[in-house]
């Protein structure tokens, strides 16, 4: 009898007996993990097929769980997304649209306020880049902006605090800190807020040239030359012409930008990271390289560090779960692992993320959820960063509220027919930093139209079946007539779903023939 009553009741049946969710016990609620990426690519995963490097923690999650192979966010920058995740909404109804301009109004309604409300211990650790203090946080100890690799300071409530040694290893200290001293009587949901892989991928020392042997393909369109494609054209993030030395690849004889990132080591650090770094300059130099030769280098050197600086936060990752194990939370704690958006890895030529093509509007997201979710499933329903919120409720048998733009996809998981999306919409707005155009659009099973405004005014449409690296731009092209027209009445209509005046206004816009 013991055993029964440590299972948790179903949310119907607690309704049905007139039992409030929130007050069960709290071993019959599952615990939350989500931990929140920065700029982490699922063409670097082993769980997507990625040969890459291993990334056995991740992949650990997705063996256990659950890899959503349709997962998209719905604006492709680093706050943006993230305020999209707490707030359940897109970034016109949650005010948070763009990293310049936007500051998150932390009163506002969350799923993590909801969790708290229903008897939940919340804390959120690491990379927060919201720009205004957490609220519906029990516990929270958070990155100023984008957060330092070495040595970096923490925002904590009343002042600021330091810690040394390296982030991704940090944080997952505060992680295990927090779990230590948390209230064991109440269900608890932490979110860890990794600053890997942003720019400018600083490797732990320890992981300093654990690539260096390997050659990297380039990707098949690295070369891309845009043609049709005017926003494309425009942008400014480009390996060849807008990776820097310095700043970038830590070529100090090149320029000093960056040298504060280094300032902040401590002499053991300092000494490892430029004797690396030194070698790899003088190798360079030796090779005087120009043109594509010096291109191929940069991606390389790209590729390397990129990947190094993920390879500590997986191993951290890895290191969560043992956590959870050693101490027997395993079994009741649903884990997410996502980042806040993907990101280019030479595709166009490109690195960042921005535009609503595939690599960094699709990211990465795996999910276990012990004795819900079977291991080794494969998700192929679309699912938005916009439903973490609302399924993270389900499960916890909090009630969604009704504004949340996202919905549950716990009912995908279980296999329930009709529960998945057959599009998903994206609006992005900045018209800033990489020179892209801000552009909204939608994307079905099978194509993609999106309207380009301000930078750029043009459409664009892709058949992503025939043309999975959408570089054939079909809008406008005859035979495509039909297809536009029904895709932009739909898009029309998840306009009016999301209630995006702005977008709906600019669709009736017309767009020059040769814009």
């Amino acid at each position: 009898m013991r055993n029964l009553l440590l299972k948790p009741l179903p949310v119907a049946l607690c309704m049905f007996l007139g039992i409030n969710p929130a007050i069960l016990p709290a071993q019959q609620r599952p615990n939350i993990v989500l931990i929140i990426s920065d700029d982490h690519a699922f063409q670097a995963i082993g769980a997507y097929g990625s040969k890459l490097m291993p990334t056995p923690g991740i992949d650990r999650i997705a063996r256990e769980g659950a890899v959503f192979n349709k997962a998209y966010v719905n604006n492709s920058i680093c706050g943006p997304s993230r305020a999209a995740i707490l707030t359940g909404k897109y970034s016109h109804k949650n005010g948070f649209k763009d990293n310049e301009n936007s500051v998150f109004d932390a009163s506002q309604d969350s799923f993590i306020k909801q969790l708290q409300s229903g008897g939940y211990q919340t804390a959120w650790v690491g990379k927060y880049h919201l720009h205004s203090d957490p609220q519906g946080f029990d516990y929270w100890k958070v990155l100023p902006g984008q957060g330092q690799y070495y040595n970096p300071d923490f925002l904590v409530k009343g002042g600021t605090e330091k810690r040394e040694g390296y982030v991704s290893n940090i944080i997952t200290d505060i992680a295990e800190e927090f779990l230590e001293k948390r209230n064991e009587s109440k269900p608890f949901c932490l979110i860890v807020g990794h600053k890997a892989t942003h720019r400018t991928w600083m490797p732990d020392t320890s992981d300093l040239g654990m690539f260096d042997k390997v050659d990297f393909p380039l990707p098949a369109n690295f070369y891309d030359n845009y043609a049709d494609r005017s926003a494309a054209a425009v942008q400014d993030m480009t390996i060849e012409k807008t990776m820097r030395m310095d700043y970038d690849l830590k070529m100090t004889s090149y320029g000093k930008d960056g040298q504060g990132f280094v300032n902040r080591m401590n002499p053991a650090q300092r000494k490892k990271f430029e004797e690396y770094y030194q070698s790899v300059e003088e190798d360079l130099k030796r090779r005087q390289l120009s043109g594509k030769a010096l291109t191929e280098w940069k991606f390389q050197r790209y590729m390397r560090d990129y990947l190094s600086t993920a390879a500590s936060m997986d191993r951290n990752i890895e290191r969560l779960l043992n956590y959870l194990d050693q101490k027997e939370l395993t079994q009741n704690t649903i884990v997410i692992y996502l980042s806040d958006q993907g990101f280019y890895l030479g595709e166009h030529g490109w690195f960042d993320k921005r535009f609503m093509y595939e690599e960094s509007f699709r990211t990465p997201m795996v999910m276990r959820y012990p004795g819900k979710i079977q291991p080794g499933t494969r998700v192929n329903q679309f699912v938005m960063n916009t439903d973490i919120g609302p399924t993270l409720l389900q499960a916890a048998g909090v009630p969604v509220p009704p504004d949340m733009q996202g919905r549950s996809f716990l009912p995908v998981l279980t296999g329930q027919k009709g529960s998945g999306q057959d599009a998903m919409y994206y609006h992005y707005y900045e018209n800033g930093e990489h020179s892209v155009s801000p552009h909204f659009g939608i994307r079905t099973s099978r194509y993609k139209l999106i309207r380009f405004y301000k930078r750029v005014e043009s459409w664009e449409l892709y058949d992503l079946q025939r043309d999975p690296a959408e570089m054939n731009n079909l809008f406008g092209k005859k035979g495509y007539e039909k297809i536009t027209a029904q895709l932009k009445g739909r898009l029309l209509q998840m306009i009016d779903r999301y209630d995006d005046q702005d977008a709906r206004e600019l669709l009736t816009r017309r767009v020059a023939p040769d814009g």
